[in-house]
């Protein structure tokens, strides 16, 4: 039985905050921009080495527009920086390190001061209270705890807003459906992939879970496309939204969907700074078109990050929404200037593959795209998965991957080996999934 308060379409976590003007937001912005250029400066050797090759120092910002003198931030720093050398801290003061995998050299590593902490929780508080949650709220967190931001981010957060956390974490897919069965939790948070996981153990339990109290779904850690949204709202019976972060900026809270219009994320431009550039030039681009989102932090101790390259790419929108927010809204990220596929002269996202295949009937939401060399170019091959009931002949294979390449070479313009398998035969995301695995290197 759900148990939750009642609820308000209209609440907001920070309504204050939330609704400020835009003369207001620029003024904080540059009070703000300030003290993160100076706090970088004075205690970041990096920074400052970075600023003087430059030929700038922080007190030479006059307006926010002089920024685009300041050097860029790349993950490349923190990694040549290894471990605590980006910090503008003393390690007495902070409170918590996080760390990526490291799976392509060596992790990057983040710190909070308690005061960093504090304005995270806040911040992912207000994020989910966009996207549907409210106090009283049983949250069901099955983001991954431990180094990953994500887990803890999105439990403080939903703590600060007044709601119960189930702290499940990732892995334990049948626990996981049990307890969203006997718990009867109000939000569900996870990678929209895991969540997809989720879903088909249900299904093989005979579990009906859009039937389940359920009514939000807070996904976020990878990029997901508008039919994957339609696939998860049908399947959970639910209404999804869409939360951004990075460890490098903060962990998930950066920016959230509301759930009025769901029409691009929220991003807390009293927190951040954001800027989209052109990936080649690195100029800025004007409000509306599409480039790299670059974000600089504003209130961050531990770790300020100065002009950070994302890598994603998005557009910004200062457009009103309906939900009457007046922050910046980032359009839904439709891939990584470093994930794009070069296939025999064709850009290719994979976002855009996941598109065309949740287009086609008869095809589960798993897929693999395989990279490999054929020559001197880069060759793209694609395992799909066929849907439970869909029939599951060596003809029907056939023919689903037929279909499968057909669209894939109109809607995308490329072509592609394509291989269809039955149910099941795909690997299962218990966190992020692995949706490219890169063949090129190997013998």
């Amino acid at each position: 039985m759900n148990t939750s308060a009642p609820f308000d379409p209209d609440f907001m976590f920070d309504r204050e905050t939330e609704t400020m003007s835009r003369k207001a937001l620029a003024d904080l912005q540059a009070e703000r921009l300030k003290w993160t250029l100076s706090r970088a400066y004075e205690n970041v050797p990096h920074y400052r080495k970075k600023f003087d090759e430059a030929g700038v120092k922080p007190e030479q910002l006059n307006t926010i527009a002089d920024l685009k003198n300041f050097p860029f931030t790349m993950k490349t720093d923190l990694r040549d920086n290894y471990p605590f050398g980006m910090f503008a801290s003393p390690r007495s003061d902070l409170r918590r390190i996080h760390a990526s995998s490291g799976t392509t050299g060596k992790p990057t590593v983040v710190a909070y001061t308690s005061g960093d902490i504090d304005r995270w929780a806040g911040l992912m508080a207000r994020s989910m209270a966009a996207g549907g949650a409210r106090p009283g709220d049983v949250v069901h967190n099955a983001y991954g705890y431990g180094l990953f931001t994500g887990g803890l981010g999105a439990h403080c957060g939903a703590e600060r807003l007044g709601c119960a956390v189930v702290p499940i974490s990732g892995g334990g897919t049948e626990r996981q459906v049990e307890l969203l069965k006997d718990f009867s939790p109000d939000i569900l948070c996870s990678t929209p992939s895991y969540a997809l996981n989720i879903v088909e153990v249900a299904q093989q339990q005979g579990i009906d879970i859009a039937a389940l109290p359920v009514r939000r779904g807070i996904f976020g850690a990878e990029p997901w496309s508008e039919e994957m949204r339609s696939e998860l709202d049908r399947a959970l019976g639910i209404k999804s939204v869409d939360v951004y972060g990075l460890s490098e900026i903060m962990g998930p809270g950066v920016a959230c969907e509301c759930d009025t219009e769901r029409s691009g994320l929220h991003g807390w431009e009293d927190q951040f700074l954001f800027e989209i550039i052109d990936p080649e030039t690195l100029e800025p681009l004007p409000m509306g078109e599409a480039g790299e989102l670059v974000i600089t932090t504003l209130t961050k101790e531990a770790l300020p990050m100065v002009r950070y390259r994302t890598r994603d790419i998005t557009r910004l929108t200062d457009e009103p929404c309906a939900c009457g927010r007046s922050h910046v809204r980032i359009l839904r990220v439709t891939g990584r200037d470093d994930d794009m596929l070069i296939i025999r002269g064709v850009n290719v996202y994979p976002s855009q593959v996941e598109s065309v295949l949740l287009r086609v009937s008869g095809l589960s939401p798993h897929y693999q795209i395989k990279l490999r060399k054929d020559g001197s170019m880069d060759a793209m091959s694609l395992e799909v998965e066929i849907a439970p009931d869909a029939p599951a002949g060596d003809s029907d294979l056939s023919a689903k991957a037929a279909e499968v390449r057909h669209h894939i070479k109109t809607i995308i313009g490329v072509s592609c080996d394509v291989q269809a398998k039955r149910p099941g035969e795909l690997p299962r995301s218990q966190g992020k999934a692995v949706r490219v695995l890169d063949l090129r290197n190997k013998t």
